[in-house]
């Protein structure tokens, strides 16, 4: 991969409010909830890495921060239709290189490259939104970027992050569990344009059966070795932006 810093997406930025928000998010965690951490062993050196993880709430992305040390770029949905309208401002100000879902999104795939170019360490999503609450079929960036550069993944799974807000509720404390997987990848793909997704639905599927195995059995929906489970996730692989594309 070509190093040095990128002069339209430099990695890493916004250092100073990362900073902060970093350390906000140790407290919050720490404040509104029974953490716990499991798997900080398997944490690598460092980028160039694509961090990956369930996504079944709006807290998955402070989720993923409070987990790793590194400073964290993501890219993720231009809109937010889950989060409350409270919180939509920490992303802003984190600052991500959105993607509009149902398209190609090729400036945030750029982004994503040349934060990756750059030993960067790259949070991503890829159910791409939280629709559900157990686990979902990948959409194809996460693979097109895994080939793409040809970094290893780490995957992390949440569970009960939806949890936090209604045992406040009832003044207490929601238990949560971050588990950090083991790296794995690199991956390639000898194929061309449509010849290829073949390959890339392959991979899609690897990185969430990897997510799967981090996540409580009854969570893991399509991926489940459960013939109930994954007769009862049907449907959550339908995606409502292939037919309303945001803009």
């Amino acid at each position: 991969m070509v190093k040095g810093i990128h002069p339209k997406y430099p990695y890493p930025r916004r250092r100073v409010i990362r900073g902060v928000l970093q350390r906000l998010t140790h407290m919050a965690f720490a404040a509104l909830a029974k953490l716990e951490i499991t798997g900080q062993e398997n944490l690598p050196d460092g980028g160039p890495l694509m961090v990956v993880a369930n996504h079944f709430s709006f807290v998955d992305p402070a989720a993923m921060i409070r987990a790793v040390p590194w400073p964290l770029e993501f890219i993720g949905g231009f809109q937010m239709p889950n989060a409350p309208p409270a919180v939509k401002w920490i992303p802003k100000v984190w600052g991500y290189y959105p993607v509009y879902r149902g398209t190609f999104s090729t400036d945030a795939l750029r982004a994503a490259e040349a934060v990756l170019n750059q030993n960067g360490v790259l949070g991503i999503f890829p159910e791409a939104g939280n629709l559900s609450t157990i686990l979902r079929p990948g959409r194809p960036g996460a693979a097109f970027l895994a080939v793409r550069t040809g970094v290893k993944i780490l995957p992390l799974g949440f569970a009960n992050l939806n949890g936090i807000f209604p045992s406040l509720r009832e003044r207490r404390r929601a238990r949560i569990t971050i588990r950090i997987g083991k790296p794995f990848g690199p991956f390639r793909a000898v194929g061309r344009g449509r010849s290829r997704r073949p390959e890339l639905e392959a991979i899609g599927h690897e990185i969430m059966g990897h997510i799967a195995q981090l996540i409580p059995p009854r969570d893991r929906g399509y991926y489940s070795d459960d013939p109930a489970i994954r007769a009862a996730a049907q449907g959550t692989e339908i995606y409502p932006w292939d037919e309303n594309p945001e803009a």
